[in-house]
């Protein structure tokens, strides 16, 4: 089987789906692996680098996309849509039948599910991994969101016009910063972590009651209004559930009176399918001191703080600023690729039949059909499928 990995071709995307360490493994599975030319330019992976490591390098992406078997990629394909003033459509290049790998956004981008139904395409959401044991090497929201916490932290430092740790000199004392995180999962907990290890006075929020110990653990203080309702605050899949009107008043409240004090806030609240959820106001902004940072990792979702902007930095009236960069983890991409290329080969790696040398699908098990968005020319997975069209039977 060919696995080929083309170049990202979405703006702002620097990420690659492969490293040379991943490509070599594949290669050992008995997997042939194309690589386009130029692919790990914005991760800093040369072609050659890639080539060492047993792939081929393509010049012609659509070439690579016609012949591949197994399509990794970072984000969704581009389609005719998306490349009216030229440029290739990556789905309809692709071969019917063809195994495609990526973060696909379906729910912000529905209309492309079923157009890969009726390409021929059997696609997978690798968003979608369920947060179970064996799937923990495969869950590629765990590592990059791990890596945008860790970034948002050293953006808003770098904003941010004072030192973030206590310095003491003979000049005098400049006193520690106090970052305040919104949201506490795998971003929030690592921009926590690296908040304190740069020497700040951590807090932080967020509705689920599992994460107060692991807040407290990594040194930062929990602020919460902690009644019934924020006690089953959380599904069983470990996501947040959006709160009552009354809890939110509550919440805004207690909020209000503790971001007057903050330097450095980072709002990182996300509901799968859902616009991001409103965290940080124009009140709350307007209360802050001039010079504060505010970093909104919820921005391609509508944001969690009012006054941001997709790609900005905006400056409000009373001096703070507001920094509203998209993708990420792409602006850390050499170490993003990394992890996101061995999310991907612990998926293919689990895949794999070893008498056949080949990728062999059970679309029985749970990690396949939790990823699964369409197969044989079908949508499959539940949120997006028609009723009227069901799946093949296995």
């Amino acid at each position: 089987m060919k696995i080929c990995i083309p170049k990202e071709r979405r703006p702002g995307e620097l990420r690659v789906a492969a490293s040379p360490e991943t490509v070599k493994k594949l290669v050992a599975l008995g997997l042939e692996v194309a690589v386009e030319r130029g692919a790990g330019v914005g991760a800093s992976i040369t072609d050659a680098a890639f080539e060492a490591a047993g792939a081929a390098i393509v010049a012609d992406p659509e070439t690579l996309l016609k012949t591949a078997d197994i399509v990794l990629k970072v984000q969704r394909p581009l389609t005719a849509a998306d490349t009216a003033e030229g440029g290739l459509d990556e789905l309809a290049a692709m071969k019917r039948g063809a195994l495609l790998f990526a973060i696909l956004n379906p729910y912000g981008s529905r209309e492309l599910v079923p157009a890969y139904a009726a390409a021929g395409i059997n696609a997978f959401a690798m968003e979608f991994m369920p947060r179970i044991t064996r799937a923990q090497v495969m869950d590629v929201l765990s590592s990059q969101a791990n890596l945008a916490g860790y970034k948002a932290v050293v953006d808003a430092a770098s904003v941010y016009g004072r030192s973030l740790a206590m310095m003491m000199t003979a000049a005098g004392t400049v006193p520690p910063a106090r970052a305040f995180i919104m949201g506490v999962g795998v971003a929030g907990l690592q921009a926590i972590a690296t908040a304190k290890r740069l020497g700040a006075i951590v807090s932080a929020t967020d509705v689920r009651p599992a994460v107060k110990e692991q807040v407290q653990s990594l040194g930062g203080s929990f602020i919460a209004v902690e009644n019934d309702e924020f006690k089953q605050a959380e599904t069983a899949g470990g996501y947040a559930k959006e709160m009552s009107d009354d809890y939110k008043r509550q919440q805004a409240a207690l909020v209000a009176e503790h971001i007057k004090k903050q330097d450095i806030v980072i709002t990182t609240a996300l509901i799968p399918g859902r616009k991001a959820p409103i965290l940080v106001t124009r009140e709350h902004v307007a209360s802050m001191r001039p010079g504060s940072v505010i970093v909104d990792l919820a921005v391609e979702q509508g944001g969690n703080v009012d006054g941001s902007a997709l790609n900005q930095i905006v400056t409000t009236d009373n001096g703070v600023k507001i920094v509203g960069f998209g993708n990420y983890a792409s602006r850390i991409a050499e170490s993003a690729s990394l992890l996101y290329a061995k999310n991907l080969l612990a998926l293919l790696q689990a895949l794999h039949d070893k008498e056949s040398k080949s990728i062999r699908l059970n679309w029985d098990d749970e990690i396949v059909k939790a990823i699964a968005l369409t197969r044989d020319g079908a949508v499959v997975h539940p949120a997006f499928a028609d009723p009227v069209r069901q799946a093949p039977t296995a």
